[in-house]
């Protein structure tokens, strides 16, 4: 378990991580990274009162570089990742070892169940389970079980990691992504199952949620860059969608400025580009009125802001994303 500025979720968390009725007895280390809050002493009270469990220093504080560390102090043959703000269900493991038995896999992982407690967490837990917010990825809106790019956290076979190398400690996000490239390309299976779903908190604010998806569009960039072969329609809808958007509005602005200062006819025609951010956010509304129309009407009107900060956030993002990122 990767942690750093977990102080409000970890001691829940690990909780649920130790109550797991797995046959097989377990461990659990905790790579603890540099924290502003008490993360560090609550990890070393868990660790204190439970045997289970060891703490290993992650001084880097990347997920990538936690991870290695804590696979290099770990045990065991098979490799559970757990976010320090996750909530495992109940037979998680025993589920996972199962699975990973019966299919061969080299990774078996599930869902990352968004679940909200206030209405902007709904909101945001609604659009991140939603095909409208993340597009058909089955590790976030679920599907049949089966071969996949990739899973939510994932049970790996310990061999299989090390057989790649480890977490690229380039990578500060989409490190698992790239992981299973990686397993994938050498031969390795990746297996979705939808039997595995773990309760994931969305961030609490729209300024966390704008931050969390830039980063996640400026990674993704770093992925297609290296990977080429990977690149799809749904990860171009958002960066296309946001430069649409900038260019109507450009072209608007441009049309605005050439109707107040009486210029050409031609320029002021321009102003027919603010029809693309305004069909836009028509279409994120719409979505809202269609497809979260069972939501409390508290949450579903927070929904077409939630959308469009996630995907002009993602898509710009991407487009920023400079080239000295993850360089090799």
């Amino acid at each position: 378990m990767p942690v750093r500025d977990e102080e409000k979720h970890l001691a829940d968390s690990v909780a649920r991580v130790m109550e797991q009725d797995y046959p097989g007895g377990f461990e659990l280390v905790l790579a603890v990274g540099p924290s502003r809050d008490r993360t560090d002493q609550i990890a070393r009270a868990l660790a204190a009162a439970d045997s289970r469990i060891t703490v290993v220093p992650n001084p880097a504080g990347k997920i990538s570089s936690a991870m290695n560390v804590a696979i290099k102090a770990a045990r065991h043959g098979v490799i559970t990742r757990i976010d320090g703000h996750a909530m495992l269900p109940a037979g998680y493991l025993g589920i996972a070892v199962r699975t990973l038995l019966e299919t061969g896999a080299a990774d078996v992982g599930g869902v990352m169940a968004a679940e909200g407690v206030t209405p902007f967490q709904q909101a945001v837990a609604w659009a991140m389970t939603s095909p409208a917010g993340v597009g058909a990825a089955a590790n976030h809106t679920g599907g049949e079980a089966g071969p996949a790019d990739t899973v939510y956290l994932g049970v790996y076979r310990r061999a299989a990691i090390e057989r790649v190398g480890g977490y690229d400690e380039t990578m500060i996000v989409a490190e698992d992504w790239e992981l299973n490239y990686r397993i994938r390309a050498t031969g390795g299976l990746i297996w979705f199952t939808p039997e595995l779903q773990v309760t994931y908190r969305p961030r609490t604010s729209l300024l966390a949620l704008a931050r969390q998806h830039f980063r996640y569009g400026r990674w993704r960039r770093v992925v297609a860059r290296r990977y080429p072969e990977t690149v799809s329609l749904r990860y171009l809808a958002a960066p296309a969608a946001t430069a649409a958007n900038f260019a109507g509005c450009i072209l608007g602005v441009l049309g605005l400025a050439a109707t107040v200062g009486n210029g050409p006819l031609g320029l002021r025609y321009l102003l027919l580009g603010f029809a693309v951010p305004v069909g836009y956010l028509a279409g994120v509304a719409a979505v809202a009125a269609v497809l979260a129309r069972d939501l409390p009407a508290s949450v579903r009107v927070r929904v077409p802001l939630v959308l469009a900060t996630m995907h002009m956030c993602w898509g710009t993002g991407f487009l920023t994303s400079p080239r000295r990122l993850a360089k090799r």
